[in-house]
């Protein structure tokens, strides 16, 4: 089958945000379209940036605790252009039951390892509960920009370990509750509303954050301008991957995996490929394949 080469940057026209009340009712009954797939991706791309931050943050201050004292600093593996405060202050001593809160300061622009460009703020906040099995931190966006697309809202992770087996150690689950809204420079507002489940695959505990690799499963719905609503899943069985090392190539973070969109009758995926470091993922509707050029 023909594959059709597309930019997905070239995807997002205004053409498709500006639909009248008929054009709504007749594109409801369509298939899935690539202008679709191409906003879901760039939603993935943010989400996966958000997930690294958020979870590094919380992480420091438990993996550098000793004795009941976070000793945590205002740096960021992520990024050197982000300014991280913290309540209590950093050097404050933290003891278990302390709410704490971190601002994350991306400022009018600060490019992350992965070329992806953000500003505006993230504030995130937990109980510290050094000894607790399961642990919650909420975040907020405050004027937060990812490549120019704007999000909004109020979420939730909760972060517990996995069961350890004779061949694997316990490693972090990270479960994301969405329910976010994002902004494209057009004014066209996207919203997504579910979960996404993040595990170590490897490098839990590694010092080197590039050695770090995740695997994503979940399932979702998506709200376009035009009303149309889309139904994402990623199963157990073909999750996506993401390899923190492909951040020096200046790649997408997700190398591997299949997303399965569905609406009324029509089915389309996403494929992200087999692990290697690059930006092409395969889009497949109703049989029909597309190459998509992943950027930022």
């Amino acid at each position: 089958m023909k594959a059709k080469i597309l930019i997905l940057t070239a995807l997002l026209s205004m053409a498709f945000f500006s639909c009248t009340k008929d054009e709504t009712t007749t594109e409801n009954q369509q298939a899935i379209t690539t202008e679709e797939a191409a906003i879901n991706a760039k939603i993935d791309i943010a989400n996966d940036d958000i997930s690294d931050i958020v979870a590094e943050q919380e992480g420091k201050t438990y993996a550098d605790n000793t004795n009941g004292r976070s000793i945590d600093s205002p740096t960021s593996a992520l990024s050197s252009c982000a300014t991280i405060t913290r309540v209590p202050a950093f050097g404050t001593p933290i003891t278990p039951g302390t709410t704490v809160t971190k601002t994350i300061d991306f400022g009018d622009g600060c490019t992350l390892a992965n070329g992806n460009v953000l500003k505006g703020k993230i504030i995130i906040s937990f109980v510290y509960q050094p000894n607790a099995t399961s642990h919650t931190i909420n975040y907020e966006f405050v004027n937060f920009y990812h490549n120019q697309i704007k999000f909004n809202g109020n979420k939730s992770f909760t972060r517990t370990m996995s069961a350890a087996t004779s061949n694997t150690p316990s490693l972090p689950v990270i479960t994301m509750t969405m329910d976010m809204t994002a902004t494209f420079p057009d004014g066209a507002t996207i919203r997504r509303v579910g979960q996404r489940v993040r595990e170590f695959v490897s490098g839990y505990g590694d010092d080197n954050w590039a050695n770090n690799i995740y695997k994503v499963t979940g399932s979702w719905t998506t709200t376009f301008p035009n009303s149309s609503v889309q139904t994402a899943t990623i199963s157990a069985d073909n999750p996506l991957i993401i390899k923190m090392s492909c951040a020096a190539l200046h790649k997408p973070l997700l190398v591997q995996g299949l997303i399965t969109f569905t609406r009324n009758n029509h089915t389309a995926t996403l494929n992200y490929g087999n692990g290697e470091c690059d930006n092409i993922a395969i889009l497949t509707i109703d049989g029909v394949e597309f190459t998509i050029v992943i950027g930022n």
